[in-house]
């Protein structure tokens, strides 16, 4: 297999969406200049089936490598699902059977192959799990690799501390999951792993026992998490209703996207699109420059749409959005919300499945995304939204008024 080893790749993988890499950047640099395939992996939790744009950040950095000819494994956690990671978790997480991590993935890998070719054949992306080789452990393994781990490093993590801080149950099976996840490098002897920043430790105590069993350095990349440079929150939240699913129905993709907050977009641009920095930068000034934000999010919509369907697609998709919104007028069949007595803005956002919770309603509003006939809203606002109304939340959330 040939390996590429053109600089200005290269450097691009080494900075775009990257967070921090073990030992150092250098020592990527180095061993990707070498020329020599390296073995590459990243783990996926299949405690959902459910991907949405932020996750493609992680394997659109596998595709790039994938590109350079670097040999990738997507590494399937379904022992460890069974244990469930602590990483970031304030309480234990829910273990889960057997069935359930298959049924997660039953559609799992057809999301990812819409950024990673499985179908290659001169350099085949593997897809593993990794009961195949927790599942054979002894106990004499299981204490062996724990001898390589003290307890002060286990409860010096954040999310341990937080919990034994909030008087919160801390279990000794939680300890095996880095463990376990460090192993997983082991066996599939790694070169280099890829993440986000909740697993660090995680991937880290894999370079502890790459080196301790195979006698080598395994490097560790974390990645960028999608958040909004103004508020510092995720931009993508399953949860709040604001994640893209990167199976969602074309125009449907283009509403979503036409709904994230404009200050989001350049990350977006950098993090989830395969445009080139140069391009993005030039997009960048065009905003800087007094380009409508909309626009520019329309050209972040029509590329993802275009990405993850067709040319063709994007192009309807976009058409039909500015003839709903731009144009002003109304889809066919728009929901009706009804309303019965006296209620407030946020139970209305709440009771109509535009929010999650009241607190996100809350923040909707404060922010201008909530229209009665077109007219901004406030939390001052009186309510009084009649039959027939029109209710509108950011770019695509429509209902109609039904007093009952």
């Amino acid at each position: 297999m040939r390996i590429s080893t053109n600089p200005d790749l290269i450097e691009e993988l080494l900075s775009r969406s990257i967070d921090t890499i073990y030992p150092s950047t250098d020592a990527l640099r180095q061993r990707l200049l070498e020329g020599r395939q390296l073995q590459v992996y990243m783990g996926i939790d299949p405690t959902a089936d459910y991907i949405h744009i932020g996750h493609s950040t992680n394997y659109i950095i596998l595709r790039r490598l994938h590109d350079l000819g670097h040999k990738i494994t997507v590494l399937v956690g379904d022992f460890t699902a069974m244990i469930g990671d602590p990483s970031d978790k304030s309480s234990m997480r829910i273990q889960l059977t057997k069935q359930e991590v298959q049924k997660n993935l039953a559609s799992f890998k057809s999301q990812i192959s819409k950024i990673l070719s499985f179908d290659s054949v001169d350099n085949p992306i593997e897809f593993r799990f990794n009961s195949e080789w927790l599942s054979k452990l002894t106990f004499v393994d299981a204490t062996e690799l724990a001898a390589n781990f003290t307890v002060q490093q286990m409860i010096d993590r954040d999310a341990f501390q937080k919990r034994l801080q909030a008087n919160k149950p801390l279990f000794v099976h939680e300890f095996f999951y880095p463990l376990m996840q460090g192993y997983d490098s082991v066996a599939l002897d790694a070169d280099l792993e890829i993440g986000g920043t909740d697993q660090t430790f995680n991937m880290l105590a894999g370079r502890t026992l790459v080196k301790r069993y195979k006698g080598k350095e395994k490097l560790v990349m974390t990645t960028t998490l999608l958040t909004n440079p103004v508020t510092g929150e995720k931009l993508m939240s399953k949860s709040l209703g604001t994640g893209v699913s990167i199976k969602a129905e074309s125009k449907d993709m283009f509403g979503k996207v036409m709904a994230l907050p404009d200050e989001g977009v350049i990350q977006c641009f950098i993090d989830c699109t395969y445009l080139s920095m140069d391009e993005i930068s030039t997009i960048k000034r065009e905003l800087e420059n007094g380009t409508n934000p909309r626009d520019i999010k329309m050209r972040l919509a029509h590329e993802l749409v275009a990405m993850y369907h067709t040319d063709e697609k994007a192009h309807n998709a976009q058409r039909a959005w500015i003839e709903q919104f731009t144009n002003g007028n109304l889809p066919e069949n728009i929901s009706s919300l009804a309303i019965s007595g006296a209620t407030s803005w946020p139970d209305l956002l709440l009771n109509g499945g535009f929010a999650a919770t009241k607190s996100d309603a809350r923040r909707l509003i404060k922010q201008g995304a909530v229209k009665i006939q077109h007219n901004k809203i406030n939390l001052e606002t009186p309510f009084t939204p009649a039959h027939g109304d029109i209710l509108q939340v950011g770019k695509r959330g429509i209902a109609r008024i039904e007093t009952i």
